[in-house]
């Protein structure tokens, strides 16, 4: 059956072990990986049983599959995955699943149809979590505090609690039509997109939000040319609002409400991916994004549906506010296989409205950066066993005053004020506005199996921390999170089981400092508000 238009959801379990494959044996050394959902290779019967490991491998009857006539059919897994924080919300690029305390699920399941060059893709999501009551702001903070926390979350749509109940919402998911002509795509697609190289963030595209309804025109596989492979992706799409008030319940300043209501006109995405794979130089991918965003009501133009193939637009005396908003990204991967390794980074600009001079003057205005390499170390060769190293830092918060004290943020936005943001979730790094963080991974893999640690670091939005605190810069504040925990995943026979546990430690818990602990003449430091939580994660998946 052929597989150009079948997709392995992005976040799924399946993925990773195609991006490790790559390192091991150097399949599909053309495939950058940079431009999800990954369209697979059939290497045996049924593209869901890859792994050469598995006992009964390329054994497995298709059953699920019918064809006839030219027209073919097929079931696609069913997967059921769960979530549990004990006392706050935590975690991301958990797709249709929303920032909760308590009990969540995610159930997928759909099916494949192809007939000529049509091929269908059904496979929608439900969520439903008991979405129970947390502290999201501690009731002692200084209202000077929290009105300038509303100034920030003004300007993106990114609620600390979806509702005062518990939330339930159907999805269409993971959902494709397409027409399929040899190494190109095109259609109406809902699943999740992302794009370049990061494995734990990505600056412009990621699995944290729900995936939105798009137009797309994207290669299938690497489409080779006379200097190399070329893999891309262009989309135009619509977001969707959440509109909800960022703290529950909300904050009045002088019995003002501080949430402003955002505008209800819907938001039009556009925006593209290109990879370059240099044939001169193996395993080297060379590659770029952009997105641009508008209200509907600002759409008059051909130019302001396909804002990307103009420069970035200038903020001027005559026009002072940007009523686009725009963020691209360079990046590159590097894979050695010989070495069973692979380097990244890609480095994006937010809103830039400076002029190309400026820009080299000064490449640290708005930028962000994702760098992360990995490395699979022969274990038990016989066993085809590794032990896998994992390294990503992801650095957005802000490096000039004027950015941070004028709100502009990364993801954030004035004009358009849900900023980048789907259903109340973002598009890019799950991390969030102005975060940090620092991951590293140690598994034991063999083939789909694993098993590892990963500890982690979590800066908190620290351009929110420096424009709260301008007065004071008091570095007792930061609010970061400390995690670590076991993760794992492993197959056997039909099903795919995951699991993840992970402890969650944190230092000045929501930026809060009791400075009723100081005592005159005493020590300078006194220790924040921390927190504990804990995250349980579990799932498994039907491969039919």
């Amino acid at each position: 059956m052929s597989t150009q238009a079948q997709t392995i959801p992005v976040g799924s379990t399946m993925e990773d072990y195609y991006r490790r494959q790559q390192l091991i044996d150097n399949k599909d050394s053309l495939t950058s990986f940079t431009a999800r959902p990954f369209f697979p290779v059939a290497s045996s019967k049924n593209v869901f049983y890859p792994d050469s490991t598995e006992k009964g491998y390329n054994k497995f009857s298709p059953g699920n599959v019918w064809k006839e006539d030219g027209f073919s059919f097929m079931l696609l897994p069913v997967s059921v995955q769960t979530q549990f924080n004990r006392n706050s919300p935590y975690g991301w690029n958990d797709g249709a699943m929303v920032p909760a305390k308590g009990l969540q699920t995610l159930l997928s399941a759909g099916f494949y149809a192809k007939y000529s060059i049509l091929s269908i893709q059904i496979r929608p999501e439900f969520v439903s979590a008991a979405n129970q009551d947390f502290t999201d702001m501690n009731k002692n903070s200084y209202s000077t505090f929290v009105a300038r926390y509303y100034d920030v979350y003004n300007n993106i749509d990114l609620p600390t609690r979806f509702g005062t109940g518990a939330y339930s919402k159907v999805y269409a998911g993971q959902s494709s039509i397409r027409l399929n002509y040899k190494s190109l795509s095109f259609g109406l697609s809902t699943e999740n997109l992302w794009w370049g190289p990061g494995i734990r963030n990505s600056l412009l595209m990621s699995n944290s939000a729900p995936g939105f309804a798009h137009f797309t025109l994207n290669t299938t596989k690497p489409i080779e040319t006379s200097i190399g492979s070329f893999e891309g992706q262009f989309i135009a799409g619509r977001l969707n609002n959440a509109n909800i008030n960022p703290l529950t319940p909300g904050w009045d300043y002088f019995s003002n409400p501080l949430y402003l209501p955002k505008p209800s006109d819907w938001r039009y995405l556009s925006g593209f991916v290109v990879t370059w794979q240099p044939k001169w130089v193996r395993g080297l991918f060379l590659g770029m994004t952009r997105s641009a965003q508008s209200y509907s009501n600002d759409l008059h133009s051909l130019g302001s549906y396909l804002p990307f193939f103009s420069p970035f637009k200038k903020v001027t005396a005559d026009e002072p506010i940007n009523k686009r908003d725009t963020r691209g990204s360079m990046f590159a991967r590097w894979v050695w296989p010989e070495e069973h390794a692979e380097v990244y980074f890609e480095y994006g600009i937010n809103n830039n409205t400076n002029t190309f001079r400026n820009s080299l003057l000064e490449p640290q205005d708005g930028r962000a950066y994702v760098f992360g390499l990995r490395k699979l170390l022969p274990f038990n060769a016989s066993r085809h066993e590794n032990i896998m190293i994992s390294i990503e830092a992801t650095q957005l918060g802000g490096t000039t005053n004027n950015k941070i004290l004028g709100l502009s943020e990364w993801y954030t936005n004035q004009y358009i004020r849900q900023g980048y943001t789907n259903d109340g979730q973002l598009l890019g790094a799950g991390i969030g506005p102005g975060a940090n963080s620092q991951t590293l991974d140690i598994s034991w893999v063999k083939g789909l199996k694993h098993i590892g640690i990963q500890l982690e670091r979590y800066l908190h939005n620290d351009d929110f921390y420096y424009y709260a605190f301008v007065d004071t810069q008091d570095w007792r504040r930061h609010w970061v999170d400390m995690s670590g925990g076991l993760t794992g995943e492993w197959n056997v026979r039909n099903f795919i089981f995951n699991a993840k546990f992970l402890a969650i430690h944190s230092l000045n818990y929501q930026w809060y400092l009791d400075r009723s602990k100081e005592v005159a003449g005493g020590p300078y430091y006194v220790g924040g508000q921390n927190a504990f939580n804990l995250q349980l994660q579990a799932g498994v998946t039907y491969r039919f």
